[in-house]
């Protein structure tokens, strides 16, 4: 063997076993995503199943006058929505605060969640409605990542990162595996037109 050829071997060697050995560990790390994400890809694709969950929870109540009188400018937002969570334990993120002329509408949306109330700019009275979609409901948004948060977004977005690059080591993995090569190239192969045929024959 020349010393060029030596070459070659060895730094394909090394090739595999880093690729094997990010494609181990990157695997192991990723498992409980991957579990969630199939899961929670089942579950999504039947909402149905869970509707029976679904909790709506009304109540009303008053908060000081003063808060929502006056000019839409002078409305006191952080006041009142730090007084509705005080007093209704309302989870999620705001989502939206909307001044009219008799009527403030604030909406709080978070995963499986939202919290919507009507102020009455008159004498500061409320009405809360609080719908619970339940846990389906809950794992669904975190799969889609509707209202949860730039965090859970970021975590997504290193989730598909880490997705990738297990597919990729996989890939690499079985280039240097010489006797599984043929065999598993012509698995991708009809793994893709599968998955384009039934996306070609049977989305409308």
């Amino acid at each position: 063997m020349t010393p060029a050829s030596h070459r070659r071997v060895v730094w394909k060697r090394r090739i595999a076993q880093t690729g094997r050995w990010l494609h181990i560990y990157s695997s192991m790390a990723s498992f409980s995503v991957v579990f969630f994400f199939a899961a929670t890809g089942l579950t999504l694709n039947h909402a149905d199943w869970f509707i029976d969950q679904q909790r709506v929870v009304e109540g009303a109540g008053a908060l000081n006058p003063a808060w929502v009188a006056g000019r839409d400018a002078d409305v006191a937002r952080l006041e009142i929505v730090e007084f509705l969570r005080s007093a209704h334990r309302i989870g999620g993120a705001m989502a939206d605060f909307r001044v009219e002329e008799g009527e403030c509408a604030v909406s709080f949306k978070g995963p499986g969640y939202s919290a919507d109330v009507f102020i009455d700019r008159t004498n500061g009275r409320y009405t809360l409605t609080e719908t619970r979609l339940g846990f389906a409901a809950i794992v669904n948004d975190l799969h889609k990542g509707r209202d949860s948060g730039a965090g859970w977004r970021i975590f997504i977005d290193v989730s598909a990162v880490m997705l990738v690059l297990i597919s990729f080591t996989g890939l690499l993995l079985i280039y240097f595996v010489h006797k599984h090569r043929l065999a598993g190239l012509l698995a991708l192969t009809a793994g893709a037109m599968l998955s384009f045929g039934v996306y070609w024959l049977l989305v409308p």
